[in-house]
C-alpha cells in the first residue's frame, strides 16, 4: 500500500470520498456513478488519471504529486441556475489556492475566466464542470472537477503553467484536498443555489483583475478581440471591443503579450 492510500482527508460532514490509485478521469468516474443513482454529495480523488480532461476534450495532463479530483452533487435548482457554478468555481479554486500558500498581498493571483486560476501570470489550476440532467428538470446533477498544480506542471503550453513546487511548496494531495473540499463547501452553501448570485458576482470579479486588459477570446473558429469589461448580470463575460462590447457566454480567454 503505498502512501497516497494510507492517506485519508477530513471532509466536512455529510461529503463522502471514493479514493482510487487510478482512473481514467474523475469527472468520468463520477457521471459513472451518478448514472448508477449515486446521490452524494461524493468526492472523487485519484492519485493518477490516464485521460484527464479539460474544457473542450482538451487533455489535462495528469502527473502523480497533482491534484485530481471531482465532486458530484445534487442541486434543487434547474440547468440554468446550476450554470451559475462556473463562477463559483473560479473562486474556490482561487479561495483554495490562496489558502494552500497562505498568500495575504493576493495581487500575484488572479483569476481568469470563468474558472482558471493564475499565479504570477501562469495557469496553476483549473475546473471542470459538467451538468448532467435536462434543462427542463427543476433539479440538476452537477461534477465539478478540479486541477492543482502541486508537485509538478506541463511545459510547452498556449497558456503557460506553473505549480507551486516551483515556489517551494511541497503541498501532499491530501492536504489540497482538504482545503479544496473545506472552500467548496464554504462557496456552495454562500451561493445557496442560485440566491445569492449577485454577491458570488462581485466577489468573482474582486479576484480577476482591474478591468480594461487587453485579451482574445477564442469561441471555436472565431476570434474576439478587446479589452476586458467585466461580467454581465448572468456572468457572461463582457469584451470592449473596436466595434463596440460584445458579451461572450463560452470560449478560450488569453490575455495579450
Amino acid at each position: 500500500m503505498n502512501q497516497f492510500t494510507r492517506t485519508t482527508p477530513k471532509l466536512p460532514a455529510g461529503y463522502r470520498l471514493v479514493q482510487l490509485d487510478t482512473v481514467d478521469s474523475t469527472n468520468a468516474e463520477a457521471k459513472r456513478r451518478a448514472d448508477m443513482g449515486e446521490p452524494g454529495p461524493l468526492w472523487i480523488w485519484s492519485a493518477r488519471q490516464s485521460k484527464g480532461r479539460g474544457r473542450a476534450g482538451r487533455q489535462w495532463t495528469s502527473q502523480v504529486g497533482n491534484l485530481f479530483a471531482s465532486l458530484l452533487v445534487r442541486l434543487n435548482c434547474p440547468l440554468q441556475t446550476a450554470s451559475q457554478l462556473a463562477l463559483v468555481a473560479g473562486i474556490i479554486t482561487y479561495e483554495t489556492i490562496s489558502k494552500l500558500i497562505a498568500y495575504e498581498g493576493r495581487s500575484k493571483l488572479l483569476l481568469k475566466w470563468p474558472n482558471d486560476v493564475l499565479l504570477d501570470e501562469e495557469k496553476i489550476a483549473g475546473m471542470l464542470l459538467e451538468n448532467l440532467g435536462s434543462p427542463n428538470d427543476r433539479r440538476s446533477v452537477v461534477v465539478i472537477g478540479t486541477g492543482i498544480n502541486l508537485a509538478s506542471h506541463p511545459e510547452n503550453l498556449p497558456v503557460p503553467a506553473v505549480s507551486l513546487d516551483a515556489y517551494g511548496l511541497a503541498i501532499p494531495p491530501a492536504k489540497a484536498l482538504e482545503v479544496l473540499a473545506a472552500t467548496t463547501h464554504e462557496w456552495l452553501n454562500r451561493w445557496d443555489e442560485g440566491a445569492t448570485f449577485p454577491t458570488i458576482r462581485r466577489a468573482w470579479l474582486d479576484r480577476a483583475g482591474p478591468k480594461g486588459r487587453k485579451l482574445v477570446v477564442r469561441v471555436g473558429a472565431t476570434q474576439i478581440e478587446g479589452s476586458y469589461a467585466g461580467l454581465d448580470l448572468d456572468g457572461a463575460l463582457r469584451i470592449e471591443t473596436d466595434g463596440g462590447e460584445r458579451t461572450v457566454t463560452a470560449g478560450d480567454v488569453f490575455f495579450a503579450a
